[in-house]
């Protein structure tokens, strides 16, 4: 008795599948797992530079001491750095050499800029306790007191609009995941719908050999998970090649802002779920397609 329910069911499941090896749904499936892996990684990877981009920002000064002639400027970014050692605000403040200055506007003043006599401002680095407004207005108080030309830089003020930019990209690149996973689950809807139309004659007859319902839906669940599964390992091997690929070569540029775009464990765990979730998914969607279509056949 259970050879004979076996060797019918594996008839069965013969008779509705589509043959020839290469089903649509394996593609469909790889194509938008690969999508919805890069746009995972880029947007975990942006909220992270995000991140790393506030906490630098949080409570980050520069004051600029602009005079014309060296030995004013001088004397008034010492007065200055001892006045915001003093604050209780001020964690640390620290003058930037004259040398890395010189380094930085090299490439559009030239290496002789100061002794053409051009006017090279004297900078000062601050990490201030807490990065409130209250503090950071005494701050600036203080240091426009100790000299009319010094001006304070909130590093928040014209690195905002960047941090602005990054969350975003990120709560971006989440919607595109949504996006994904409503289109996937679309697309396995309307492959059942299309699979039951196509074999509705052999549906009719395995449903007078006593057959239910959820018998047949299980036959077209276990297809489309088939498919699903070889599409989700094309899809996770090609988006890992890419993101490595792109993980390297950020990697190897020299910048603070583009270091922050890591994955960390935790990304890593999201994104290997990822597939997993898909194949689950189209297991479900087909499922549900093919009962209710049933209903509306038989």
């Amino acid at each position: 008795m259970t050879r004979t329910k076996a060797t019918r069911g594996g008839a069965e499941a013969r008779a509705l599948d589509d043959g020839g090896g290469a089903h649509v749904m394996s593609w469909v499936i790889a194509i938008m797992l690969f999508l919805t892996l890069l746009s995972g990684a880029a947007g975990l990877a942006t909220a992270h530079a995000a991140g790393a981009l506030d906490r630098q920002m949080a409570g980050r000064l520069t004051v600029q001491i602009v005079e014309g002639e060296t030995q004013r400027r001088d004397a008034a970014a010492a007065q200055v750095l001892r006045v915001l050692r003093t604050l209780p605000d001020v964690a640390r403040a620290t003058p930037v050499a004259q040398a890395d200055l010189a380094r930085m506007l090299e490439p559009w003043l030239g290496t002789d800029a100061e002794a053409a006599g051009l006017p090279v401002p004297a900078l000062v680095d601050v990490d201030l306790n807490s990065d409130d407004a209250a503090a950071i207005a005494r701050v600036t108080a203080a240091v426009t007191r100790a000299s009319p030309a010094a001006r304070v830089d909130a590093h928040a003020t014209w690195l905002g609009p960047v941090g602005r930019l990054l969350d975003t990209a990120a709560w971006l690149a989440g919607a595109i995941i949504l996006l994904m996973l409503v289109a996937t689950g679309a697309v396995v809807m309307l492959a059942a719908r299309a699979g039951l139309e196509a074999h509705r004659a052999t549906i009719e007859v395995i449903h007078m050999l006593g057959a239910t319902d959820r018998q047949v839906a299980r036959l077209f669940q276990r297809r489309i998970a088939l498919d699903a599964g070889i599409g989700a390992v094309a899809g996770s091997v090609i988006a890992s090649g890419a993101i490595l690929l792109i993980a390297r070569q950020v990697g190897t540029l020299e910048s603070e802002l583009l270091g922050g775009l890591q994955l960390g464990v935790a990304d890593l765990g999201m994104l290997t779920a990822l597939p997993f979730g898909f194949v689950a998914l189209a297991v479900v969607a087909a499922r549900l397609a093919v009962l209710r279509q049933m209903r509306r056949m038989l």
